[in-house]
């Protein structure tokens, strides 16, 4: 017999460093669950001990960031047998880690840039320009784009300070990206950031970017960026949702950069975005995720 949800708890804030933005994202998401007819309790999650409301039936995971998406939380949550939003703990940790993530998309033959982990090179061990970036962070913290040799050490340094880093080929050209929600890839996106770099400000300042649903691209491009994220999804063991990232170079085919296992639900937020342009709704999304938490429960473990 099909549980019935009644009661979501929705789990935002969190430990890490995106614990504003997963606030923004916890509220949007807690609005529209209420809109959709359910009974939803707000966590603010403070430290890794998480207390739950009583009745809960299903966990909305709106925790970017450590504790959200390394597959830390979805174990607890295993431990207690209580289904909840998203891919699993196994899928959330190998997604988390973009050196990890990488070794998966070249074994399976998907294209992304070519990388290096960092280690004390004094100098890119790939051509300029590179990007060097933390593996288990998100919300573009800690990502430098290299041009001139004399940026190097300072990004590294930077970057290093949220653990171990790779640096990938800086590939120019568009930047693109594919929603994923219940084994369906919605309408491409192209987001138009100042000075052609996505970073924090850009993604969280409302105006300073632009984006266009559905990307503005020959037919054949789109459904192979949609091909390439349910490729990517299927990959890395994903499922309920996910956002994947990608650079479409001029001549070229698109690359894919990496996946989001908990994507933000902010205002500005690209998944919410991509399911608009699909005709659904914010409330409708966020519904259909929940639903996806019960019957994905045996995914993640929960019997």
């Amino acid at each position: 017999m099909e549980m019935v949800v009644k009661h979501v708890a929705v789990l935002k804030g969190g430990v890490s460093a995106e614990r504003d933005v997963s606030l923004r994202s916890g509220e949007a998401i807690a609005e529209g669950l209420c809109e959709a007819g359910y009974a939803v309790t707000e966590v603010d999650v403070t430290s890794t001990d998480v207390v739950l409301p009583e009745g809960t039936d299903v966990v909305f995971i709106a925790l970017h960031g450590d504790f959200g998406e390394d597959g830390e939380i979805q174990e607890i949550l295993d431990g207690i047998g209580l289904p909840y939003t998203g891919s699993g703990a196994d899928a959330s940790r190998a997604s988390y880690d973009k050196i990890t993530t990488k070794e998966r998309l070249v074994a399976a033959g998907i294209p992304t840039p070519g990388y290096r982990v960092v280690g004390d090179d004094t100098v890119s061990p790939l051509p300029l320009p590179v990007v060097v970036k933390p593996a288990c962070q998100g919300s573009t913290i800690g990502i430098h784009c290299v041009r001139e040799p004399e940026q190097w050490a300072a990004a590294c340094r930077d970057a290093k300070t949220h653990g171990r880093s790779l640096v990938e080929t800086y590939v120019p050209g568009r930047e693109l990206t594919v929603g994923v929600v219940k084994e369906m890839a919605l309408p491409v996106g192209e987001i138009i950031a100042p000075d052609q770099w996505y970073d924090y400000d850009a993604k969280y300042t409302s105006g300073t970017t632009q984006y266009i649903f559905p990307a503005e691209l020959d037919d054949d491009v789109a459904q192979r960026c949609r091909e390439l994220a349910l490729d990517t999804f299927h990959v890395m063991g994903c499922c309920g949702f996910a956002r994947v990232d990608f650079r479409l170079p001029p001549d070229g085919e698109p690359t894919v950069l990496e996946i989001n296992t908990i994507p933000g639900f902010t205002a500005t937020s690209l998944l919410p975005k991509g399911a608009a342009a699909a005709g659904i709704g914010f409330a409708e999304l966020c519904a259909m995720i929940v639903e996806s938490a019960v019957t994905n429960k045996d995914q993640h473990g929960v019997v």
